[in-house]
């Protein structure tokens, strides 16, 4: 045997780490910056797109979303049977959580309870509706054990229904519906999703960093059940940050490898720039909602129509000049013209005329309203977020209101967080929302304004409006709840409960080396998850 000295077996350990450090593959990455922090990623709870994006790329559910919109592929569970009694689903036995332990039937059933346990109170809780007992539950009529759901063994979920339910497939890709394991909740509490160290992914990415509002780490997951199909090792997030300039700079300087959606001010840049402009869809409908909480003048229905006949007189100059983006399409109803009914678009189905604009006419509802009013309309609280475009937006309402029916208009800018915070607490006269679709069914539309909705921010209530969401929530005979959809969706407009502003298309920038990034309206967007990069 030959026995070699110390300093030359160091050596040589040296020269072979080095060697394996050569021949090693380049980590691949992808960055881009957010435009703020996410609010919520305890999936049970969140209730926004940025957190829904970071979420679906380190959680998975039953399903998940397929690389169309409206398409579902298997996720955790790998074949399934669905009645209009409810739904079995076979999980599949190599789905682990990243620390290596199998997710089982077991999380989904912790996961669903806490979603409409009252204590936990969820303001998505009314998405598990669907499931037998579960909004008797959420109102604190019956205890959470009582959920229809349950798991036969570890690798089996049966699920029963309230009513038929013909979305529910769709249900199960969303973020409500992901399993979360009890043990690990328990030791984090009310901690958990509140830090990189508080979460535990069963998807695709892990989150290895966190410092919040700075940026955010992802890296992939070795033990995610279909690791080999993710082609991208790290997203990385270094930036956060509303000013959309500051983005394009990054973009620009090669610091990021996307930008999510350009503003107005930086398409002539990105044009002079020669970048290659990207453009989809988004899905999303925004809107002016108003508040209908006791004490709060816009419950008036002579102001409301006031305000919508001015926007309607003005809504080209505000899509082309204030909007800017080419493409984006006026507002006229709750549910978007992409949305497909029973056998065609929604829209063809159950054509909807927007009132026309007349500042004459709107001049006679403002006295109205003031009459009604006691004689006069005080400031108007209109709350809104702190991106440039937000304050264009608040500014230009602010002028016009002003200018034909004399209104005084009080910006209210928030970060995005707290925005969502005081929308939830009613801390507004009219705010500027939107909605992007949680599932490929107009009912994620429709239902928006049901009084059980806790996303209702401005509390309109309506009982012929809930019945017809009661009716189409009753079956799965797809003419009868498109038919019943459609009459909810006409009393709410009629009502003046919100005024659809425009929907949204989307104008982005990406880096040559990212290839086969999906956009579309309906998952985690961007969605990285079937994408690859050139080095």
């Amino acid at each position: 045997m030959m026995i070699r000295s110390k300093s030359r077996l160091a050596a040589l350990a040296l020269t072979l780490v080095l060697a394996s450090q050569a021949h090693a593959a380049p980590i691949k990455t992808v960055s881009l910056a957010l435009t703020g922090e996410p609010p919520q990623l305890n999936s049970t709870k969140a209730t926004d797109a940025q957190s829904f994006m970071i979420l679906g790329h380190m959680m998975e559910g039953l399903l998940r979303n397929g690389r169309s919109a409206g398409e579902y592929a298997p996720g955790v569970a790998e074949k399934w049977t669905v009645t209009d009694r409810g739904a079995t689903f076979t999980l599949r036995k190599n789905a682990k959580w990243a620390d290596g332990k199998p997710v089982t039937a077991h999380d989904f059933v912790f996961s669903w309870r806490l979603v409409v346990d009252p204590k936990n109170a969820s303001e998505y809780a009314f998405i598990m509706y669907p499931v037998k007992n579960a909004e008797k539950i959420a109102q604190n009529k019956a205890p959470v054990t009582e959920l229809g759901v349950k798991a036969e063994g570890d690798h089996t979920l049966k699920v029963e229904f309230e009513k038929p339910c013909g979305y529910f497939l769709g249900l199960t890709a969303f973020s409500t519906y992901y399993p979360v394991r009890e043990d690990f909740y328990n030791q984090r509490k009310d901690k958990y999703g509140a830090d990189a160290k508080d979460l535990l992914a069963n998807g695709a990415y892990t989150m290895s960093e966190w410092v919040h509002g700075s940026k955010l780490t992802l890296n992939k997951n070795p033990n995610y059940w279909n690791a080999a199909s993710i082609k991208i090792d790290r997203i990385a997030i270094p930036y956060m940050t509303p000013d959309n300039m500051a983005q394009f700079n990054f973009f620009k300087d090669k610091k990021t490898d996307l930008i999510e959606r350009l503003g107005k001010d930086e398409l002539p840049r990105a044009q002079a720039e020669k970048f290659k402009l990207h453009s989809y869809n988004d899905g999303s409908v925004w809107y002016m909602e108003f508040n209908f909480r006791d004490g709060r003048v816009t419950r008036n229905k002579n102001l409301r129509k006031a305000i919508q006949l001015v926007l309607a007189a003005n809504m080209t100059e505000y899509v082309n000049k204030i909007i800017g983006i080419p493409g984006t399409k006026p507002g006229a109803t709750l549910v978007p013209s992409w949305v497909r009914g029973a056998k065609d678009l929604f829209r063809k189905e159950y054509p909807y005329t927007a009132p026309k604009g007349s500042i004459a006419e709107a001049k006679k509802h403002i006295e109205l309203a003031k009459k009604e009013l006691g004689g006069s309309i005080p400031a108007l609280i209109w709350l809104t977020g702190d991106t440039p475009f937000a304050g264009r937006e608040a500014e230009y309402f602010q002028n016009l209101l002003g200018k034909h029916l004399g209104l005084t208009l009080k910006i209210d800018k928030q970060i995005f967080k707290q925005r969502l915070a005081k929308m939830t607490s009613g801390e507004f006269d009219i705010v500027a929302a939107g909605w992007g679709p949680d599932f490929a069914d107009p009912m994620t539309f429709a239902e928006l304004k049901a009084s059980w909705n806790e996303n209702n921010r401005g509390q309109w209530k309506n009982a012929d409006y809930d019945k017809a969401i009661r009716e189409a929530q009753s079956t799965a005979d797809q003419k009868k709840r498109m038919a019943a959809m459609a009459k909810a969706e006409r009393i709410m407009l009629d009502d003046i409960a919100v005024v659809p502003t425009y929907e949204r298309t989307v104008i982005y920038l990406m880096s040559d080396r990212v290839q086969n990034l999906k956009r579309n309206p309906i998952g985690p967007d961007p969605d990285f998850t079937y994408a690859s990069v050139k080095e």
